[in-house]
């Protein structure tokens, strides 16, 4: 992998428009030749999971490193079946009976959350040609933090084994997703408790799904570890394709959201940076996980360094983090960039727009060309989703 903490420490952001999520090619680059390193060494599958970046100008350069994408809604199957350029794999935990139609038409693949579901909708689903599945629930996961855990014995996603006594006619595939920004040994755990529970099933199906949560673009990620696991599983099981559809592994820290720091203010003891964006609107995982973002230029307080707070741009009174320290002991002024780092992935496609504050733009910038402006939002962008 190449020095990514170079290559942004070296990146120069004064000309590029505040605020704006950007995308620096390098890093992406660098992470599809991880990405193509798995395929080829297993023959696995590996798709693009839609739910985490939808970034679809980046889409013809996703098509070369990927086997296709997977949708959880109609809006990001129609997507991926008129931008990615063919049918998605498709899961979603319900569907409905005014969109299973469209759904199917831009399906080539589709995972039913139970059986009542399939019941209702799979025989319509095999007469459109589309290989139908059902998610099931391995009830067993590593994953720590409850609002990312689908895999609880009382979770509403995927059946569990005590629910499927047989496999219904028609059904082609399992699909399984309980890993979230998981390790090689956090899948060697789940596939032994999908053996355990439901690889009975296995001599009846064509494809198995092992879901998202690969973060094997990582950095302290061990991708050969990967490639033993899943090359052991084929051994074992020679008839069936093997699809992982990671979403943050394509676009991990490939970019970055910059900000600009418009206001000072120091109430309370607390010094806080007031910036063009907003962690409830623009960031929202860092307050949902929590998760802190590591800010280029700044790193994490020491005893007797000045320590600054992050306030976002709304009226939440939560709309904010703590704490960080500029390097070198540098003091902030009105008009400097902020810029977070690793803001591709889970940002655009969890954005709102509460408050109507400005939202980000959204870029791409290139080593040679520089920076490219692909989207930027105005007040008919708001007025558009209100009412």
């Amino acid at each position: 992998m190449i020095d990514k903490d170079k290559i942004l420490g070296e990146w120069d952001v004064s000309g590029i428009p505040s605020p704006a999520y950007v995308l620096h090619e390098t890093l992406l680059a660098d992470n599809l030749k991880t990405i193509d390193k798995v395929r080829k060494a297993t023959g696995a599958e590996i798709i693009v999971a839609l739910k985490a970046c939808a970034m679809w100008n980046i889409f013809p350069e996703l098509q070369k490193h990927s086997d296709g994408a997977t949708a959880s809604s109609l809006a990001e199957a129609r997507l991926v079946f008129e931008e990615y350029g063919s049918p998605a794999h498709t899961y979603a935990p319900v569907y409905t009976e005014g969109e299973i139609d469209e759904l199917l038409s831009y399906s080539n693949h589709i995972t039913f959350n139970s059986l009542s579901q399939y019941e209702r909708f799979g025989a319509r689903a095999r007469r459109a040609g589309v290989s139908c599945g059902l998610r099931v629930n391995p009830e067993y996961s590593t994953v720590e933090t409850d609002l990312y855990n689908p895999a609880s014995p009382s979770s509403r996603l995927g059946i569990p084994a005590a629910g499927l006594a047989s496999l219904p006619e028609g059904i082609e595939g399992l699909h399984f997703h309980s890993l979230c920004e998981s390790r090689p040994e956090d899948l060697r755990g789940t596939l032994q408790a999908v053996e355990e529970r439901f690889g009975h099933f296995f001599p009846q199906i064509k494809w198995l799904n092992m879901g998202g949560g690969h973060l094997m673009t990582h950095k302290d990620y061990d991708e050969d570890e990967l490639i033993r696991i899943l090359c052991n599983f084929r051994a074992c099981y020679p008839h069936l394709r093997v699809i992982l559809e990671p979403g943050s592994a394509f676009t991990w820290d490939t970019g970055c959201l910059i900000a600009t720091v418009e206001d000072k203010v120091c109430n309370g003891g607390v010094n806080t940076l007031m910036l063009n964006v907003s962690f409830a609107c623009h960031m929202p995982d860092c307050l949902e996980m929590p998760y802190k973002p590591a800010i280029l230029g700044m790193h994490e307080p020491q005893a007797g360094e000045k320590r600054w707070r992050m306030g976002g741009n709304s009226c939440l009174a939560g709309d904010y983090y703590d704490d960080w320290a500029f390097d070198g002991g540098r003091e902030p002024q009105v008009g400097d960039r902020i810029v977070f780092r690793d803001m591709i992935h889970y940002t655009m496609v969890k954005t709102t727009m509460f408050n109507g504050v400005t939202h980000p733009s959204i870029g791409i910038w290139n080593e040679d060309t520089g920076f490219r402006l692909v989207r930027k939002f105005g007040y008919e962008d708001y007025k558009g989703r209100m009412s």
